[in-house]
């Protein structure tokens, strides 16, 4: 079970107390800082599945913890952006994108119940979503305009390209799911599971 990408994995769920503490201090450096432990995050968030796999130390532990850990980090986030800037054109994709979190969640653990589950695969609109998500977050966490880039604007613009993203998994998730929740035991297509 303490092999580095299970260490890694959970370094990512220490950090989310860390980075909660950052983003509410009061100092100027605050989101810069806050801007590196989620980029820190993120990395390990690719680096610990990557390892696991190339050094065959896929686990069922490191299997159930990397995509909590993932998921607490992005809804931590997005709450905490909410909140700095409530307004409704924020909080929509932050429900959106939690709201989604939440669903496929329940539908992973109905479709194991029933031992629906089967074999998932990773679809390549589940790892752009993913990777859109992380950088959309990580722009509007620091929010500063970095060499003349509005990094506070293409990190809202990607927000909402990365909750038109999430809806799209959603719907090929329950597409493939359908046949289950119908009551038949095979699926049909492969899932996507990030």
């Amino acid at each position: 079970m303490w092999n580095i990408p299970n260490i890694l994995t959970l370094l990512r769920i220490i950090l989310i107390p860390v980075f909660v503490l950052l983003f509410y201090l009061p100092v100027e450096w605050a989101r810069y800082s806050c801007a590196i432990v989620f980029a820190v995050a993120a990395v390990t968030d690719w680096f610990d599945g990557y390892l696991a796999r190339r050094w065959g130390q896929v686990s069922p532990f490191g299997a159930f913890l990397d995509p909590v850990a993932d998921k607490l980090m992005v809804a931590v986030s997005l709450l905490l952006l909410v909140q700095s800037e409530p307004t409704p054109a924020f909080a929509i994709p932050a429900a959106v994108i939690i709201g989604r979190e939440i669903t496929i969640s329940a539908l992973r653990e109905w479709m194991a119940e029933v031992g629906a589950r089967g074999m998932v695969a990773v679809s390549m609109i589940g790892k752009f979503k993913t990777a859109v998500q992380m950088v959309a977050i990580l722009l509007l966490i620091y929010s500063e305009p970095l060499w003349g880039i509005p990094v506070y604007t293409v990190g809202f613009v990607l927000l909402y390209m990365a909750a038109i993203l999430t809806l799209w998994s959603m719907v090929v998730y329950l597409r493939a799911a359908w046949p289950s929740l119908l009551g038949e035991r095979q699926l049909s297509g492969s899932l996507e599971q990030k």
